[in-house]
């Protein structure tokens, strides 16, 4: 039985749920837009219109709106391939926000360690070199 016939044949009624979530994301919106393009097959900005904030579509069924400089907010039509979606961007946002420090001192110590194996290579190359050509001397 389709949804539209179901009151027909009972006493029961449908409806659409429409469902909003806000989430402090401080990140840059196309990083947001790119990450998920990496996950999702489609994902297209919509058009902008006057006083609208930047926002587009994953799947035609999750819009995603920058609020502000500290928020983001995700509005999709409930149903289960809908909820899916939402809770992978939802996930994704988290996960974003998270990265973002790890990154920089991971970037940190990547230097650091960088710099002391330069300073060891430039004491064991000479001595392995000198090494070899007294050797052969």
């Amino acid at each position: 039985m389709a949804p539209d016939d179901l009151h027909v044949f009972s006493q029961l009624s449908t409806a659409n749920i429409s469902q909003r979530i806000t989430i402090a994301y401080t990140g840059a919106f196309g990083v947001l837009k790119h990450r998920l393009k990496q996950i999702f097959e489609s994902v297209e900005s919509l058009p902008d219109e006057e006083s609208e904030s930047p926002a587009f579509r994953v799947h035609e069924r999750l819009t995603v709106k920058y609020e502000s400089e500290k928020h983001i907010s995700l509005h999709w039509r409930s149903d289960p391939v809908s909820d899916m979606v939402s809770d992978s961007v939802l996930a994704l946002v988290l996960n974003i926000s998270h990265e973002i420090p790890k990154v920089v001192v991971e970037s940190e110590e990547a230097t650091k360690t960088e710099e002391e194996n330069n300073k060891k290579a430039e004491k064991v190359i000479p001595a392995l070199l000198a090494c070899d050509c007294q050797c052969i001397t």
